[in-house]
């Protein structure tokens, strides 16, 4: 009943916290010059489009887009207008450089052809490259929808029908750009994916479950209780009103990476009761009070190294942190109500059921496990030392990405449209600057363009950014209208022409004409440039921070003006460092807590150490892959550590509460004990891992970069996870025999075990 108040984000994800300095700048930037990511652009560089069919095909196609009222305004090469120098009274005024009328003749366009490219440098880089001839109509949508449902509805059921109808009838090659379309579409992608992939986890992990344990009532039971918790996630976020984002996206396939390891440990402890002596309550009483115990505290610890998230500033992350904490612990109860009810009602498994349990090549595995243990030690820690060494230099080479188009398919239409904007016009990704003069009207002065116009000098040497667009540009053209529209005069007019020039000045401050007036705000004090960056990286951003802040400083006097850089793709690369300073922090406090819940269960210090070790080393491995791979830091990559982390835990704990099952069976006796817990955890550990190694590898199969590099590294540190516990741990906890030897070490646990003479009672 909850689905129906989902709903998905339709803003970019914001990692930072609301009072963060780069949030409250791009805010105060909102609320005077409204949201810079409102601009869709449709562009061509069709050598015959000045032909008189093309022309009015593509005059056509912006008409049409300019009558939905989703779209503010719409300017383009059919409706650019000049500025005209009058007389009587002194004055400029706006109008159209072409008739509006569609009977344009073919000597007209011709002339305007010859003329756009050289007669009116005021709207080169806006809406023409001179250098390569590319054509592009601006069309700027409402404010209100740019980051709401309704941006969506008109993006999938208005103007993709338009452009596709256009596409089909003409033969003109047109390339669409620009931030609502590019979120609208990667949104939509991002959508159609999780359906298809939470599925082909689902189909791939049951195909490889049935292949384990034979039965197709243990994989229709587990399959079932994954589903279920898959649709509680879904119905939680309706619940609690969370948008589904970049983050709480990933949960609902974490329920599964939790939910089939609960059914796997549940179910297999049940088939070996069975098989061990017949009695179908025994064995299910068995199954909740030994596995449950053991799959509660798994639970418990992952959920609570998620919760962790909840204690940062930033809303996505307390977000993402509630919710995979609370499906966390409602997988848990499902498993443990659902699986030993469904039995108890079912027969006993038969023997096909139950021949998996004694498989050769299983067995063989198991052995194999036990003699590295046993005979190979030392290979162990050598192999352990090399993996950290070699981890810790990759570590090393870690980027961090903060990158909007990064992670977006790189085969889709859309994306080789954002290269094709980026090679014509030097990008897409919006970014500002904001001058505050500290009085009003004073944007307009000479001295404040002049030394405007001596930032975009600096900003033009800067090959990733695009020529930046502001009051300065409609300042030149005043100048050139003033000397009759010769575009040799394009330029800021001295202190002596802008007094024979002010009568026709003080004309243009009410004008609307060719979209400038968005940059300057209602007082004048407040002056815009807005630039297109190239999609480049964290490091390359930092770089062009670092260059231009000096000369901002030197050319904008802190006493003076207060000059700030904002816009969406600032922000973004902003809140991916936030995010990776706030990973640190709540993987320390994740191990911090994990580390308590071991003191709690075992209490024993030393028995913290041991069993830390084989889980921090899979979180180490993988920062190190991610190093030597190239895979950087970001949003989509940064929940592989605590799903690491969750999943190396849950192993560490099934196998120690064996083996304190064992020590007490065993009066104390290391060896005795340790053999045992290994050989009756191993099957169960590496039947989860195998499946959720292939349920994961499904997602290398994505179009989106970050969804390939999630899967890839989680499945590769499922399996290190497995051999780390399965290899190390027991390892250390025999090389420490004499230390850990004795009940004083290890106390009686605060989780109670039920051993066989009790269960007899019972």
């Amino acid at each position: 009943m909850q689905w129906q108040h989902m709903q998905f984000s339709y803003s970019e994800a914001n990692m930072l916290p609301d009072d963060a300095p780069i949030n409250q700048q791009y805010a105060d930037f909102e609320e005077k010059f409204g949201s810079d990511g409102n601009v869709i652009m449709l562009a061509t560089d069709d050598e015959d489009l000045f032909t008189l069919e093309k022309f009015k095909a593509w005059k056509t196609l912006s008409d049409t887009l300019a009558t939905f009222p989703e779209i503010k305004s719409v300017i383009g090469i059919h409706n650019l207008q000049e500025l005209i120098k009058l007389e009587n009274p002194k004055r400029f005024e706006m109008q159209q450089i072409l008739s509006k009328s569609t009977d344009i003749s073919k000597q007209q366009l011709e002339a305007y052809s010859k003329s756009l490219f050289t007669d009116y440098p005021f709207y080169d880089g806006l809406i023409f490259n001179s250098k390569n001839k590319t054509v592009q109509t601006v069309a700027y949508m409402q404010d209100s929808i740019v980051n709401a449902e309704g941006r969506k509805v008109f993006i999938m059921e208005k103007f993709v029908p338009l452009i596709e109808s256009f596409k089909k009838n003409h033969n003109i090659e047109l390339h669409v750009s620009g931030m609502p379309y590019i979120r609208t579409l990667n949104s939509q992608n991002i959508v159609d994916e999780i359906q298809w992939f939470v599925l082909a986890a689902l189909l791939v992990t049951s195909v490889i479950f049935f292949f384990f344990f034979r039965s197709f009532r243990a994989t229709l039971i587990s399959m079932l209780t994954v589903i279920i918790g898959v649709m509680w996630a879904f119905g939680f976020m309706g619940l609690l009103g969370f948008e589904i984002t970049v983050l709480t996206a990933v949960i609902p396939p974490l329920i599964i990476i939790i939910g089939i390891p609960n059914c796997i440990f549940l179910i297999n402890k049940y088939q070996h009761e069975i098989k061990k002596h017949g009695n179908q309550a025994k064995s299910l009483q068995r199954v909740i009070t030994k596995i449950g115990n053991a799959t509660l505290m798994t639970n418990v610890t992952t959920a609570s190294g998620f919760a962790t998230f909840i204690f940062t500033q930033s809303e996505l992350l307390k977000e993402f942190g509630i919710l995979a904490s609370i499906n966390i612990i409602a997988i848990f109860i499902l498993s443990l109500l659902i699986i030993p009810i469904i039995y108890s009602y079912m027969p006993l498994p038969n023997d096909k059921h139950l021949r998996h349990l004694g498989k050769q090549w299983i067995e063989g595995f198991v052995e194999w496990i036990v003699k590295m243990v046993r005979d190979k030690r030392i290979t162990i820690y050598f192999t352990s030392v090399a993996v950290l060494g070699i981890s810790i230099i990759g570590i090393f080479n870690i980027k961090i990405s903060g990158s909007l188009l990064e992670d977006m398919p790189q085969n889709a239409e859309f994306f080789e449209d954002i290269k094709f904007f980026e090679d014509k016009f030097d990008g897409v990704l919006p970014l500002e600057i904001m001058i505050n003069t500290k009085r009003p009207n004073s944007v307009i002065k000479l001295s404040t363009l002049k030394k405007m116009d001596q930032l975009a000098s600096e900003i033009v040497d800067i090959k990733e950014l695009s020529a930046p667009l502001s009051v300065v540009n409609l300042a030149k053209y005043s100048k050139q209208a003033f000397y009759n529209n010769n575009p040799k005069y394009y330029q800021l007019p001295t202190s002596q022409e802008q007094t024979f020039m002010s009568p026709y000045l003080k004309s243009m401050e009410n004008m609307k004409g060719a979209g400038i007036s968005s940059y300057v705000d209602s007082t004048g004090q407040f002056a815009r440039m807005t630039m297109f960056m190239k999609d480049i990286t964290t490091e390359e951003i930092k770089k062009i921070e670092d260059r231009l802040l000096p000369k901002i400083q030197k050319i904008f006097p802190e006493d003076r003006y207060e000059v700030t850089m904002t816009g969406k793709a600032l922000v973004y690369q902003k809140g991916t460092h936030y995010l990776v300073d706030n990973l640190v922090l709540s993987l320390s406090l994740a191990i911090l807590l994990i580390a308590l819940f071991m003191a709690w269960m075992f209490r024993s210090f030393r028995m913290i150490l041991i069993s830390l070790i084989p889980n921090l080393l899979p979180l180490l491995m993988t920062a190190g892959m991610m190093g030597f791979l190239g895979v950087p830091i970001k949003p989509s990559t940064i929940l592989v550590f605590s799903i690491a982390f969750g999943i190396s835990v849950d192993d560490t704990i099934h196998f120690l509460a064996k083996y304190r099952q064992e020590l007490k069976a065993n009066h104390w006796k290391i060896k005795r004990s340790v053999y045992p817990a290994l050989r009756e955890t191993t099957v169960s550990m590496f039947y989860t891992s195998i499946v959720l190694f292939f349920g994961f590898s499904v997602f290398m199969i994505s179009s989106f970069g970050g969804t390939v590099a999630l899967g890839g590294l989680v499945s590769a540190t499922l399996l290190f996870a497995m051999l780390a516990n399965l290899l190390l741990l027991p390892s250390l906890l025999l090389s420490l025999e004499r230390s850990i030897a004795n009940q004083k070490t290890m106390k009686e646990p605060q989780m109670s075990i039920i051993d066989e003479e009790d269960e007899e009672l019972l």
